[in-house]
């Protein structure tokens, strides 16, 4: 017993000073990363760098001094640096096998990065999710909806789907269907319609809006209305032209009819 006391005790004053040592250098080392992240973020936002590309350089950056920090550490401890990194790839295909998914969000992160179908503040949809891009992350896109949700899509999950990017072309066609019955002059309608949409001024004038008659439907002629505006003032253009059009057709007496049904009653 005294015999394993001894060898513990000269264990102990072998290793302490190391283990003392390899604690300070690693958590001023997590410190100095830290900076060192918060440094890089700074020159990437003055060297006026795609902001889509910021968050994603810096974990990157982050993640693999870290695991640079965790190998000087362990080998400061005594463990040998070729065995710990050959333990550590083992060990990492082994993670990586049971994270499939994960490393797949990361490639799906690259390949974002690559072809660049959005940016940070652009309005997209993607996976039935609408929202604007909040930051590119390396395993997940964050959304942030207009009901100030914030919505995680997987990078893999939206690299390889559909991307709707609604803000890529700086404009949009608001499309708005609007009913009027079949007493009412078609060309009137849509004089009216046109009239009152040049008076808004976030319609743009170029290209010029569009009136047609989209379908006969049962109760009512349906006129497809398509201004175009700046993406930034879609929601105004949708709500604003449809409140003007009801006011301006209730003020030239062409009606908006319900929804209505002819019923033959026959005497026998």
């Amino acid at each position: 017993m005294e015999e394993y006391i001894s060898q513990a005790m000269s264990l102990a004053v072998e290793y302490s000073p190391k283990l003392a040592l390899a604690i300070v250098t690693l958590i001023i080392g997590l410190w100095v990363i830290s900076g060192v992240a918060n440094i890089l973020e700074k020159a990437l936002v003055a060297s006026k760098t795609d902001e889509t590309l910021i968050p994603f350089l810096k974990s990157l950056t982050s993640w693999g001094l870290k695991l640079l920090l965790f190998i000087s550490v362990a080998s400061m401890v005594g463990i040998a640096t070729t065995s710990f990194i050959a333990v550590l790839g083992a060990a990492g295909l082994a993670v990586g096998l049971a994270l499939q998914g994960s490393l797949s969000n990361f490639a799906g992160g690259v390949l974002l990065l690559i072809f660049r179908p959005y940016k940070i503040g652009d309005l997209i949809e993607s996976q039935g999710q609408l929202g604007i891009v909040k930051e590119i992350q390396i395993f997940n896109t964050i959304l942030t909806t207009f009901q100030n949700k914030t919505v995680v899509l997987p990078n893999s999950a939206v690299s390889s789907n559909s991307i709707t990017n609604i803000t890529a072309n700086g404009t949009i066609r608001v499309d708005m269907e609007v009913g009027i019955s079949y007493d009412s002059n078609i060309d009137d309608a849509k004089r009216v319609i046109l009239e009152t949409i040049a008076k808004n001024d976030k319609v743009l004038k170029d290209p010029a809006c569009a009136v047609g008659v989209n379908a006969l439907a049962d109760s009512s002629v349906n006129l497809l209305v398509m201004p175009w505006c700046n993406t930034d003032d879609y929601w105004d253009v949708y709500f604003g032209v449809r409140e003007d059009i009801k006011k301006a057709l209730d003020a030239n007496n062409i009606t908006i009819p319900f929804p209505q049904r002819d019923v033959h009653i026959i005497n026998q």
